[in-house]
């Protein structure tokens, strides 16, 4: 509180903070008194973070390293993997010894940097040469395709305009956030597994066997075609991947719905970055 004290003036603002710090946590309906520590995902805790380690990073920036840190997720670059173990050493004596915090042993080491990502990206080096280019995470990739799965249920409930629009709102915020990465081949596959999910919740949507029949001769398929698929006993996510649905279905199908997409969205959101 002394070292927050120092950054922040308001009583009032010091009295709330030290209540939240004071505040105890219930585990199984059982209050339990903390002495120390912040509260997890709480707002308070990057603001401390960030307090607590302000004099951290004007160490690293007497030093010349270069790092990176957002809350208490540090991330510092250096030329070689003994570098790495000398800094990371005086590093964790910095953090332990002046600031008296805990450094996570189970979450911190010394590793190539195209092996830890940061925030969601990831480094790789460029093919042929010694320059580093920044991309998208595996673990952001598998995230980003959990809430796309969440808004391509079979049986959503909602006309597909409508769920195409709630996809491009959230499609754009996020490639708006990994515009600056060298991303054009992950947007594209994930157009490709968007498009998919997005003809097997379609194919859902019909259900019955002379409702899909209908639909496809819409589309222009021939009657005997139409009814072949639409008795089709396959599973719809098998269905989704057929050359059938796909020439049915074609991105200019989804196009005219309003689908943008990830690339759209990307390509949109580079362009916003290199003019900003």
């Amino acid at each position: 509180m002394a070292r927050v004290a120092g950054k922040v003036e308001d009583r009032r603002v010091l009295k709330l903070i030290r209540a939240y710090l004071s505040a105890g946590v219930m585990a199984d309906g059982v209050k339990i008194e903390r002495e120390e520590g912040t509260p997890q995902g709480s707002p308070l805790s990057p603001l401390l973070a960030n307090i607590m380690l302000d004099d951290f990073d004007k160490e690293l920036e007497q030093r010349g390293h270069r790092f990176v840190r957002y809350a208490d997720d540090i991330r510092i670059y250096v030329g070689s993997e003994r570098a790495g173990g000398r800094v990371f050493n005086a590093a964790a004596q910095f953090i332990e010894g002046r600031l008296k915090l805990k450094v996570n042993a189970k979450k911190s080491g010394v590793v190539p940097s195209t092996k830890q990502g940061l925030l969601g990206f990831r480094f790789f080096r460029r093919k042929g040469t010694d320059e580093i280019g920044v991309s998208v995470s595996p673990k952001a990739l598998a995230a980003v395709k959990a809430r796309i799965r969440e808004r391509t249920v079979r049986h959503g409930g909602l006309p597909m305009p409508r769920r195409i629009g709630a996809i491009n709102r959230f499609i754009a915020g996020w490639c708006a956030y990994f515009a600056f990465s060298e991303a054009q081949s992950q947007m594209a596959n994930l157009d490709g597994w968007l498009r998919r999910r997005l003809r097997q919740a379609q194919w859902c949507e019909w259900k019955r066997i002379r409702t899909r029949f209908r639909n496809l001769r819409k589309l222009g398929v021939r009657y005997d075609k139409a009814l072949r698929w639409a008795n089709s006993r396959k599973g719809p996510w098998r269905l989704a991947a057929s050359q059938m649905l796909q020439t049915t279905m074609p991105n200019a199908y989804w196009q005219r719905l309003g689908l943008i997409g990830f690339m759209g969205s990307y390509r949109h959101a580079r362009r916003v970055w290199r003019t900003a």
